[in-house]
């Protein structure tokens, strides 16, 4: 069995890739039965969308490549706690874990924020664990914002 840091390193990797590209450096993988189905950081200025978020192009890529629409039974691993838009993505897709390294206690959905999850209204609800590289992702953003904020 392959050891779920091997793919929080993956989306790690994505996250310092997406960095490397300026932009917000997430990344994210997304797992069926130990295999890799998809990865990406985030692309919202590369692509000019908004909604390129790592977690919503890892669920497209994924959804493209194995023909279906949702991904019952498959796990995805990203860097920063999924915005509102990413979480119910996520419950639409009906992946069955996330796993996340950083909060985002501005902008997280899951655990902070609307709590998606949480609601009434949310049919799936993965099993949510957090905290998994934390300090790593959590490094690789503060370290993209000081820079930003030193070119300004």
């Amino acid at each position: 069995m392959v050891h779920t840091n091997h793919f929080m390193e993956l989306a790690l990797a994505e996250a310092r890739g997406a960095k490397a590209r300026g932009e917000v450096p997430i990344g994210a993988v997304l797992v069926l039965g130990n295999t890799v189905i998809a990865k990406a950081g985030n692309g919202t200025r590369e692509l000019n969308d908004v909604t390129a978020h790592a977690e919503i192009t890892v669920i497209r890529m994924a959804c493209e490549a194995l023909g279906q629409e949702r991904l019952t039974g498959a796990d995805l691993y990203v860097t920063l706690e999924p915005c509102t838009m990413c979480a119910a993505a996520i419950s639409f897709a009906r992946i069955r874990r996330l796993y996340y390294g950083a909060e985002d206690p501005k902008g997280g959905g899951v655990d902070n924020g609307v709590r998606f999850y949480r609601q009434p209204t949310c049919h799936h609800a993965p099993e949510v664990y957090s905290g998994m590289a934390e300090q790593d992702a959590a490094d690789i953003l503060r370290d993209f914002f000081q820079q930003k904020r030193m070119e300004d």
